[in-house]
């Protein structure tokens, strides 16, 4: 499901972003742009929404590691990710229906290489009181909330990991979360720093946010592979055991 959510946004950004750059295409139909927006905001719920079922395995893995098994059988897991889909693909729905309600001037030119809610609302001459709020109802019923529920699973992990004795039990029981935490930077530092730039950093290039922006999208879906495949044949290498003489 994490490569599914990292293949999603690469697909719908990436032929736009050459369409851009390779072959200076810079127009892109009202349809085209909302399909790519829901598409594009879908799989950003949807990779929230794993890292955050991921956070709880790894709660369960260090907080209750006897009844781990019990709880995370295979039916549970197939009714987390039903939830995850049912969720993702509900609260997105009424954004793109909402937009073909709007009025939009001559002049629409988009911020960023691909369409994003808020930067399309920008545009219209209409009143857009009404998409302000819901989009931001569901950024923060989602993604906002996914982030406090990680936060509060690794505070409960930690506190975990401080009570136990051994040294090697507490690296050992950490080493089970690199991952997951490696993920988690990934995904939410761009987002969060991309944020902060727009709202409180100083005015930079317009090109500088477009690059950011651009990054959040392909960086991620990199790393992640490299995150969790080849740290762990790096580990085995190094750390293989020794032949006893």
């Amino acid at each position: 499901m994490l490569a599914a959510s990292d293949l999603g946004p690469s697909l719908v950004t990436f032929p736009i972003m050459l369409r851009i750059l390779w072959l200076d295409a810079r127009e892109l139909t009202f349809p085209a742009c909302f399909t790519q927006m829901f598409f594009i905001h879908t799989f950003q719920i949807f990779e929230s929404a794993v890292i955050l079922a991921m956070a709880f395995d790894c709660y369960m893995a260090i907080c209750q590691p006897l009844h781990y098994s019990s709880i995370l059988t295979h039916k549970v897991i197939a009714k987390i990710d039903i939830t995850i889909v049912l969720r993702t693909m509900t609260v997105h729905v009424p954004l793109p229906i909402l937009l073909k309600g709007l009025c939009f001037c001559s002049y629409n030119v988009l911020s960023h290489s691909y369409c994003l809610h808020p930067d399309i609302i920008k545009l219209s001459c209409s009143n857009t009181r009404i998409n302000s709020i819901f989009g931001l109802c569901i950024v923060l019923s989602t993604m906002s909330l996914d982030f406090f529920l990680i936060l509060l699973s690794y505070v409960l992990i930690l506190n975990t990991v401080l009570s136990i004795a051994s040294h090697a039990g507490r690296l050992k029981a950490l080493n089970t979360c690199i991952s997951h935490l490696c993920a988690v930077v990934l995904f939410f530092t761009p987002m969060i720093c991309l944020s902060m730039l727009h709202r409180f950093g100083p005015r930079l290039p317009s090109h500088v946010y477009v690059t950011m922006a651009n990054m959040h999208f392909l960086v991620s879906p990199v790393m992640n592979p490299i995150v969790y495949v080849i740290r762990d044949k790096i580990l085995k290498l190094f750390f293989k055991k020794q032949p006893a003489e």
